[in-house]
């Protein structure tokens, strides 16, 4: 009986472990994939203002010619 129940115990020790390794690396990736998120995200927002500021330059030339 006592055997049985160190074995069980070694075996949740082990499965235990197992768990706490897959948790840090899945932690690990989700900090990776966070800060490509960011990234992407600041990425967007340059080239939202950059076609902002572009945006009246590109109404100027659609104006007729007379007006320019």
């Amino acid at each position: 009986m006592k055997n049985t129940l160190e074995q069980r115990l070694n075996a949740l020790k082990s499965e235990y472990e197992s768990g706490q390794k897959m948790l840090a690396e899945l932690d690990a990736k989700r900090n990776q994939l966070t800060t490509t998120l960011l990234r992407i995200e600041g990425a967007m927002q340059v080239l939202q203002e950059v076609l902002a500021q572009e945006q009246p330059a590109d109404n100027v030339t659609d104006l007729p010619k007379a007006v320019r």
